[in-house]
């Protein structure tokens, strides 16, 4: 019997991570399915859910879990909601689950609470903000564990976690870095029409437990690379509280040495990191992929705490405008070596691997804690 394997996706970014994994379970036999929310159905975010379903041999479920400006806690319930019910229906043989944002919780819950095996891609890191609560959440309502690094396996374990259900696999989105993207940097430069080749990218998410100040962080932050006088291109911020602040700090900057984008194709946003001089702000694309390209970056305030130890980051105070300055001078157009901290860009082989060994099918239902 075909086994049915439902990715579950709420933004641009997890969906990198997930894309190279659903490939190659398709390529190997399995139904493939995603349940598509959060970020991707909002029009303000890019509608990204278009991303999802150019992926070719599976099939797309839409659920709008939210409207704009809802707390954290409102879209965990209707999530929770909407996908209980929709569980109910589908019946998967396997659900996986990305990270720490809030929609994976509110599917690993249900999945749990209904007996439904769930798999936690990216467990057992830290980051120092509610995000790496939420994370380790996941990792206890979870039936198995595919980690990026032997770290984060070790800190799962920790948990309490069966070690014969941890797999390291890597970071899955690093597979896609480590081949061709399939377009040329001209080719990127034109279709978002991007007016300079030399520049640097920026992507400055909210931080929840730090709300009071994100705006501030924001201000200083594009404060400081506007009298840089160097070009960037710049990301539009998750949709977490406080991004609000951030997005009208976006709006003042001076157009003809920033260019916005919503969002990004991840084979063009990969060809752009690629060609890049520095990746400035807090997403995990800073300390993870930007590392492993050989691209600096300038890992702003806390939201990726103690994330990576490569050589290739600057960890800098939001506020702190000396500091980046300093950094950006320093580091811009640096070519650093490849970090493998996080893999080697072979994830979804591991994947698939782990998939076909019958013993993975044979794990308990009923969780318990391992001392």
């Amino acid at each position: 019997m075909m086994r049915k394997i439902l990715f579950v996706t709420g933004t641009r970014a997890d969906f990198g991570k997930l894309e190279p994994l659903a490939k190659a379970t398709r390529d190997a036999g399995y139904n493939v399915s995603f349940f598509v929310t959060g970020m991707h159905m909002l029009e303000k975010y890019g509608a990204t859910k278009h991303e999802v379903k150019r992926l070719s041999g599976v099939d797309v479920h839409e659920f709008i879990n939210q409207r704009i400006g809802d707390s954290q806690d409102m879209v965990l319930s209707k999530t929770v909601l909407g996908f209980s019910d929709w569980i109910y229906e589908h019946k998967p043989d396997l659900v996986v689950v990305h990270g720490d944002r809030i929609e994976a919780l509110a599917v690993s819950l249900v999945c749990a609470t209904n007996y439904v095996r769930c798999a936690h891609i990216e467990g057992g890191e830290v980051s120092g903000t509610i995000d790496e609560v939420y994370r380790h959440c996941n990792s206890k309502l979870s039936t198995y564990h595919f980690v990026s690094s032997e770290a984060a396996g070790s800190r799962v374990k920790a948990l309490g976690e069966d070690s014969e259900y941890i797999f390291n696999i890597g970071s899955p989105e690093l597979d896609f870095h480590a081949s061709s993207s399939g377009v040329s940097i001209e080719e990127v430069l034109q279709r978002y029409e991007i007016p300079f080749a030399n520049y640097g990218i920026v992507a400055f998410h909210p931080v929840t437990s730090e709300r009071n100040t994100i705006g501030d962080q924001a201000r200083s932050l594009f404060a400081t690379l506007s009298q840089s006088g160097r070009n960037f291109v710049v990301i539009s911020p998750n949709n977490d509280p406080g991004s609000e602040e951030i997005f009208a700090e976006i709006e003042k900057l001076d157009r003809a040495r920033f260019r916005h984008l919503p969002s990004m194709r991840f084979s063009y946003f990969s060809e752009l990191m690629k060609n890049s001089n520095v990746m400035v702000g807090n997403s995990s694309a800073g300390v993870r992929e930007a590392p492993f390209l050989g691209v600096p970056s300038l890992n702003i305030g806390t939201r990726q705490t103690n994330r990576s130890e490569a050589r290739s980051i600057c960890n800098v105070d939001a506020l702190d405008a000396e500091q980046i300055t300093g950094c950006l001078n320093r580091v811009w157009g640096t070519r650093m070596p490849r970090d493998e901290g996080f893999g080697r860009g072979t994830a979804a082989t591991s994947f698939v691997e782990v998939l076909n060994t019958p013993f993975f099918w044979n794990a308990p239902l009923q969780k318990h804690f391992n001392d």
